[in-house]
């Protein structure tokens, strides 16, 4: 009964097609002009951030104020992935997805990226989030989410991947890229080399291939996440309703998040493969 139990719930959370209907509601064309303006910050305000985050970053930042912004944000990078042992998604509100994945118990690379948003308005870093998926859709392909923040010491948008702890460059730079560098890379043939932040932690170099240096993989980025309101759909009715309905209704009165993708027909593209 425990292992029908964990099926059912699979197929309510996880079920590829419900995966696929999202995208199709929630994804647009756009150009990457369309990008320049999207941050997590312009509709999540520090003072509507949960205090769990503000107290825990005063124990991740204590006597580092001296940092800059790219020290600050490897710095909660490196304590965020030291303290999350990880585990199955949690589809929570953030506050609460921050207190489980302290507890060890859970965390996936979306769940880790929701939370490092919040800590970057705490401190006052543009930030915003992405996702990877393959086109045409497939199902055998799970997807992945990642951030990116803007490093006044560079001056430029930096792509960082908490959950794998990597940072990419093109060979003979060390100027870390932004995501749409990235994949123009990859598209041109230019070498691109990844190196991991946190010194522990040994790189998969097969799992980043297969998520960021695939010809099939399309970034996308996630716009109009208001966490606040997240927060407070996910609190009130998700002890009894699956978390795509909730999904479904923030979409239906116009409050949901949406997906730009910096490529072109992508309504084309779309297309599902079982």
């Amino acid at each position: 009964m425990l292992k029908i139990g964990k099926k059912i719930t699979w197929l309510i959370k996880r079920h590829p097609y419900l995966y696929y209907t999202r995208f199709k509601l929630l994804s647009k064309d756009a150009s990457q002009e369309d990008i320049k303006a999207q941050t997590y910050n312009l509709i999540n305000k520090k003072q509507f951030i949960p205090k769990s985050f503000h107290i825990v970053n005063s124990i991740i930042l204590k006597e580092k104020s001296h940092l800059n912004t790219f020290e600050k944000v490897l710095e909660i990078a490196e304590w965020l992935r030291l303290n999350i042992k990880g585990g199955s998604g949690l589809s929570l509100s953030s506050e609460k997805a921050l207190q489980k994945m302290l507890a060890g118990e859970g965390g996936v690379c979306s769940d880790i990226s929701q939370v490092f948003n919040n800590f970057c308005v705490v401190n006052d870093i543009e930030v915003r989030e992405w996702g990877i998926t393959s086109l045409p859709f497939s199902a055998d392909f799970g997807g992945h989410a990642f951030n990116e923040f803007y490093s006044k010491e560079f001056d430029k948008w930096i792509l960082i991947d908490v959950s794998k702890t990597i940072l990419f460059y093109a060979k003979g730079s060390n100027i870390p890229l932004s995501v749409m560098e990235l994949f123009e890379y990859n598209k041109s043939g230019r070498d691109v080399i990844y190196t991991s932040f946190l010194a522990s932690n040994a790189v998969d170099d097969s799992l980043i291939s297969h998520y960021f240096l695939n010809d099939a993989r399309a970034p996308f980025l996630i716009c109009n996440y208001h966490n606040k309101t997240y927060d407070a759909y996910l609190d009130r009715y998700q002890t009894f309703l699956p978390i795509f309905v909730i999904h479904f209704w923030l979409f239906l009165i116009k409050k949901s998040y949406f997906y730009i993708f910096p490529v072109n027909n992508i309504r084309k593209e779309l297309v599902y493969q079982t």
